[in-house]
């Protein structure tokens, strides 16, 4: 499993294997979480999703190779196991709770086969699953089938924390892997930003999308979370990590937590191995790295290369972020999703920028969308979150 939400500390101690519900009123009443009747609605639906679900473990298909087991995959998806029992797909603003009540569900959880993940982590393994199924059967038919069994295999339950299409390449694979897993009783639960009829909006390509996203409504039930606060919000911020505005000073500023975050060991330059491709890091040294905005975000890089960084370093530091606006909007797609890999895998970010995280990316196409990063840049920079050990 693969659970990564900084929230989770909240969830220590809490009782276990009784749902969801339970557990939610429990941190209430520890005084951990201010009671929230957003988050109390949605808990109790969570609830009734984690009663169907307790002991859920479909048999095995039949043989993947055989003609029979090929024939039984053409099955209509409502045929499938668990196709009486839907999901729920969670969306609401930043910063409402939606991660911390999944893992809640999660944790209590009694389902064998289950895993939890990051969106943009699970598509890039599909990417890279799918890539190596290529190569090891050159000519072959169609990787989604051999795909689908494998994930299912390896979990019936699926827990998705930030769910969010902004990628072609994510809404070709996307649509035909999710009819197939939910073709093996794949059961969803996942907390996103949008609604799921503005997923992939205004894209190209968006109408051969359209049929994954009435599939996706009609197997995981839409609840959306009205909490009116932004909780990460509410936590002390740390002064010493996001520095206004780019220059000497700042510079200066980053030199000295680049040395003491390596503890003044050799910097030297470094290269990751992604998917075949060499990826280079210009200063390393000791778990730490350090790169200029536009070394990561005016060259074009994607989530694996992110989720790269990530995973290597223990804290990144970033110069000379710029003001975000359309006009640099593929700089700006990068940089969320660089933030995005970062904040799951909780790697620690000294930066120098031309503004605070709410003042970033002001107004425009676009503006809304960052709002949940400035939410996370904002909870990066608090002692809570510098205390939570790094994710590999």
């Amino acid at each position: 499993m693969d659970v990564s939400a900084p929230e989770q500390s909240v969830l220590s101690g809490a009782p276990t294997g009784v749902g969801p519900l339970p557990v939610y009123r429990y941190v209430v009443a520890e005084k951990r979480i201010v009671a929230d009747p957003a988050q109390a609605a949605a808990v109790e639906r969570l609830q009734a999703l984690w009663t169907k679900l307790r002991h859920y473990d479909p048999p095995a298909r039949l043989a993947r190779k055989s003609l029979i087991g090929r024939f039984l995959r053409r099955k209509p998806v409502d045929e499938a196991p668990g196709s009486e029992i839907n999901g729920l797909y969670l969306v609401g603003e930043v910063g409402r709770g939606k991660s911390m009540l999944m893992d809640m569900f999660f944790e209590t959880s009694d389902v064998p086969r289950r895993r939890r993940i990051h969106f943009h982590a699970f598509m890039q393994e599909a990417h890279a699953r799918v890539f190596a199924w290529k190569q090891a059967n050159p000519g072959g038919d169609d990787p989604i089938p051999p795909l689908a069994d494998r994930i299912a295999d390896e979990a019936i339950l699926l827990c998705f924390d930030e769910f969010q299409i902004n990628d072609i390449a994510d809404a070709i694979l996307l649509g035909r892997l999710f009819e197939a897993l939910f073709e093996r009783g794949v059961i969803v639960v996942a907390t996103s930003n949008t609604v799921p009829d503005d997923l992939f909006r205004g894209q190209p390509g968006r109408d051969a999308f359209l049929p994954f996203i009435a599939v996706l409504k009609r197997h995981l039930d839409v609840l959306v979370l009205e909490a009116q606060q932004d909780y990460r919000r509410l936590r002390p911020n740390t002064d010493d990590t996001w520095h206004v505005p780019p220059g000497p000073q700042s510079r200066a500023k980053l030199d000295a937590a680049f040395a003491e975050l390596s503890r003044n060991a050799t910097v030297k330059p470094e290269q990751l191995h992604v998917m075949g491709r060499v990826l280079p890091v210009p200063q390393a040294a000791a778990g730490v790295a350090r790169f200029s905005f536009p070394e990561l975000c005016a060259r074009n890089l994607g989530a694996g290369d992110y989720l790269a960084i990530a995973t290597h370093f223990q804290a990144v530091i970033l110069d000379d972020i710029p003001l975000l606006t359309p006009d640099n909007h593929n700089e700006a797609r990068r940089f969320i999703n660089l933030i995005d890999n970062l904040y799951d895998h909780r790697v620690k970010l000294i930066a120098s920028a031309a503004a605070m995280p709410d003042q970033l990316y002001p107004t425009g196409d676009g503006a809304k969308a960052f709002e949940r990063t400035a939410s996370r840049l904002m909870e990066m920079r608090t002692e809570a979150y510098f205390a939570l050990a790094h994710l590999t």
